[in-house]
């Protein structure tokens, strides 16, 4: 993780204690799931999209898309629910999504995006939970 604090501090112990092994790889290590893989990718329920570590809602279903590119898609975020991290691994530069509350990584943001907000924030399925009501 990055040097920032953020307001849910836990230890390694912790995370690895509430998360399965995949959620701790990609949230707290930086991974990605393998695209079109995610329960989260066609995913059309009405609601909140939620981090899956500490449970901040993150995005709205009303914000999601179908990009195509096999990562649940959306054209923005709830207010001060992410924060951005310059990512230069893999020999990209990037940005990275993290939660704003744990900082757990959540995917990547691209300019690309087909609605007016002109953003695509392709994210990890296995980095959300999905919260009705």
């Amino acid at each position: 993780m990055s040097n920032k604090k953020f307001p849910k501090e836990e230890s390694e112990a912790h995370w690895k204690n509430l998360l399965n092994e995949e959620e701790f790889r990609v949230l707290r290590k930086k991974g990605t799931e393998s695209p079109f893989s995610g329960k989260y990718n066609l995913h059309i329920e009405k609601e909140n999209y939620v981090c899956g570590a500490c449970k901040t809602t993150l995005f709205t279903s009303n914000q999601k898309f179908d990009s195509g590119c096999g990562w649940p898609s959306f054209d923005d975020a709830k207010k001060d629910a992410v924060e951005f991290i310059l990512d230069k691994s893999h020999g990209m530069i990037r940005t990275e999504v993290v939660c704003s509350n744990c900082g757990g990584h959540l995917g990547h943001l691209f300019n690309d995006g087909p609605t007016e907000t002109g953003q695509r924030y392709c994210i990890n399925s296995i980095s959300l939970d999905f919260k009705e009501g």
